[in-house]
């Protein structure tokens, strides 16, 4: 095998490179090309047209970022052995691997499994299946994503408030949308990254440039992930899956159908292992290509909203800071709920590494990030109904 592969990534304006066989192998997976078929940010291309990218590019960038990182933190005297270094690559690679079609709402209504716990149970059948390329190959990788090897700033690199996720698709979701808030120092973030106390740290240096992170990452939330047409179209898709299921609308030869039928949870996952196998088969392709079809259907009330996303005719939408008073039970209007919070003191802090040696969180550090900015819950209402009605 060709040892040495060559990916163009207009984000990072260049090629990435993939040198080593296994992660090559990973990438060859059928479980990982499947994720050129899934829409990173879901509808968003409804309001940003070159939102088109898929979970595909982000987990490579991802990769390409891990990539960095690793050289970094050895060029600073950190130990990563081989085998660590590839673990890292490995578990960055596949962290998303278990997302489902139009990715989180897939898990309102489609499985009873979150992406996280599917994505585990997909890495453990790569890594035990005699067939697979990756026999064996993953142990290292998922100690890491469970958070259960003993070098902790590795499963940091993966998941945390300043991970190479996170870093990607930042920059990604920016990229493509053209929204600039989003643009983030990511290379200068990432020639900070250092570790002391075996914990993920920034250098003195880096500060500046993590503020700008934690504050980018607060308004792409409300102004691409929780715009309101694409928490319009969320609603619609969400409601049109609700009324197929309620009447086992038939979409004969589809993915979809087995899902339709039935909501399995995570236990049925893990008792059932074909059930992975089945929910490998699903992408945003089987889910349009059935709203599609049930356009035609018989039934109104699923003719009716189907026709209206394929055409995109949104409900409207109004926000409040205090609860809407909930409407009767109809697939038509509703009302829902939206926060953030862009720091989680109860996640692992960001910790700022001074020259002296002391080691601070970014609250304390920072002159501009303080705790109360930092733990603030932005919480709006929703309410959603049809755009003729009297509202």
């Amino acid at each position: 095998m060709n040892k040495h592969k060559i990916i163009n990534d207009p984000v990072y304006d260049g090629f990435l490179a993939v040198d080593d066989p296994v992660v090559f192998a990973a990438i060859e997976h059928p479980w990982f090309q499947r994720q050129r078929r899934i829409k990173q940010l879901g509808f968003s291309y409804l309001v940003y047209p070159g939102a088109m990218h898929t979970r595909f590019s982000h987990m490579l960038g991802a990769l390409n970022l891990m990539d960095r990182a690793l050289e970094v933190l050895r060029q600073k005297g950190v130990v990563i052995s081989d085998e660590e270094f590839r673990g890292a690559q490995l578990a960055i690679l596949l962290h998303d691997i278990g997302h489902g079609p139009f990715s989180h709402l897939s898990e309102r209504v489609l499985v009873g499994a979150s992406h996280e716990a599917i994505t585990q149970m997909m890495m453990e059948r790569m890594n035990s299946d005699p067939g697979s390329p990756l026999h064996g190959e993953l142990d290292v990788a998922l100690a890491i994503f469970r958070n259960e090897y003993p070098k902790h700033f590795l499963h940091q690199l993966v998941s945390s408030q300043l991970d190479v996720d996170r870093l990607d698709y930042l920059g990604r979701d920016s990229f493509f949308t053209g929204v600039s808030e989003g643009v983030v120092g990511t290379d200068r973030i990432i020639s900070m990254l250092n570790v002391s106390n075996d914990e993920l740290v920034v250098d003195e240096k880096g500060i500046y440039s993590v503020e700008k992170f934690i504050i980018s990452r607060r308004l792409m939330y409300w102004q691409v992930y929780m715009h309101k047409t694409v928490i319009a179209a969320d609603q619609l898709l969400l409601n049109v899956l609700k009324r197929a299921r309620d009447i086992v609308a038939p979409c004969q030869g589809s993915a979809l159908q087995p899902f339709l039928q039935h909501f399995y949870s995570e236990n049925d996952f893990r008792s059932n292992p074909d059930l992975l196998d089945l929910f490998a088969g699903l992408d945003d392709g089987d889910v349009m290509v059935a709203v599609k079809q049930w356009q035609n259907s018989p039934d109104t009330v699923l003719s009716t909203l189907s026709h209206n996303l394929v055409s995109r005719r949104l409900p409207a939408i109004r926000f409040s800071n205090e609860p809407f008073p909930e409407p009767e039970p109809s697939y038509f209007e509703g009302t829902g709920r939206l926060s953030n919070r862009s720091y989680d003191f109860n996640d692992y802090e960001i910790k700022v590494l001074y020259k002296d040696g002391r080691c601070l969180p970014i609250g304390e550090a920072s002159d501009q990030l303080d705790r109360h900015f930092l733990e603030k819950q932005v919480t709006k209402y929703y309410m959603y109904y049809p755009k003729d009605s009297n509202r």
